[in-house]
């Protein structure tokens, strides 16, 4: 079925009218006469049956419908343009879009990343974040960096490592101690992480112990964002001691509790069964995991 789309000319021309609210300058812009620009609009108003502008002999002003408009139409023509240098920019190239959880990205994987890039100087890899599972077909992703039990549909899963994280706190919060107990901790703040909501619940579980409160308390989406609320004195975080590394040798972050969480789920990069076979997939793909290894051994 066709689909109910204006032209791509009229479009552009009409975005750019609506930015400068001026038909003389949108024809400057797009090196066209005032009159095609003019054409153009007068047909996208048919086309719609919407008026978009109001003409008058001081010029023209956007209507309501034509502001509403023209805020959707110049946010898909950037789309489109982005899309369109992305193609552009990858023809001949070897990209390798990744989505990565943040933290992870940030803290351990980007440190180690070049070191990849001299090894394979001819393969481009971008990250981006995504904190949770998504469907590949619907993305422009060729592999995904994700903590979870490895189980994503249409895809082959290599583990690369487990969390184990430990109770961390400021100094400030440790109060002179060299170590808090289970009781004392179950008695402070607790900061919550949002995509593992039972954290605490399951640590004060492998102690035995079932603490009322276990759930409650200020939520945050990313590692990032718990170490700078308990940097900040606002509780006590369950963090993976690799994503604090320089928080806790620079003092700002202390072990509270060396107790460490236990879980089955780890860190996994997913590949789409599609991909598999890509070279430059397979290549990134064994240099993470003999990155992996060699970070386990060296704990």
């Amino acid at each position: 079925m066709r689909r109910k789309i204006p032209s791509t000319t009229a479009l552009v021309c009409f975005e750019a009218a609506a930015r400068h609210e001026s038909f003389t300058k949108a024809a400057h812009e797009l090196a066209l006469t005032q009159g095609a620009v003019c054409r153009q609009i007068g047909g996208l108003e048919a086309f719609l049956n919407v008026e978009l502008f109001r003409r008058s002999r001081r010029g023209v002003k956007l209507t309501e419908a034509g502001l509403s408009y023209s805020r959707q139409v110049s946010a898909q023509l950037d789309a489109v343009e982005r899309d369109t240098l992305s193609v552009m920019r990858q023809q001949g190239a070897n990209v390798i879009e990744l989505a990565v959880v943040p933290t992870f990205g940030t803290q351990w994987l980007l440190p180690r990343l070049k070191d990849f890039q001299q090894r394979h100087p001819d393969v481009t890899v971008n990250l981006t974040n995504r904190t949770r599972p998504f469907l590949f077909a619907d993305t422009p992703f060729d592999a995904a960096i994700y903590f979870g039990d490895g189980d994503w549909s249409g895809t082959q899963a290599h583990r690369l490592m487990g969390e184990n994280p430990l109770p961390v706190c400021s100094p400030t919060l440790l109060g002179g101690q060299g170590s808090l107990e289970a009781q004392q901790i179950a008695e402070l703040p607790l900061l919550q992480q949002t995509t593992r909501p039972y954290a605490w619940r399951q640590w004060f579980g492998g102690l035995g112990m079932d603490v009322e409160r276990d759930l409650t308390g200020p939520r945050y989406e990313l590692f990032s964002m718990l170490a700078q609320a308990a940097m900040h004195d606002m509780g006590i975080a369950l963090i993976p001691p690799f994503l604090i590394q320089r928080e806790l040798q620079e003092g700002r972050l202390v072990v509270a509790n060396r107790h460490a969480l236990n879980s089955d789920k780890a860190y996994h990069l997913m590949i789409p069964e599609r991909k598999v076979e890509s070279a430059s997939l397979r290549a990134f793909r064994d240099w993470l995991l003999a990155q992996a290894q060699q970070y386990i051994a060296s704990k």
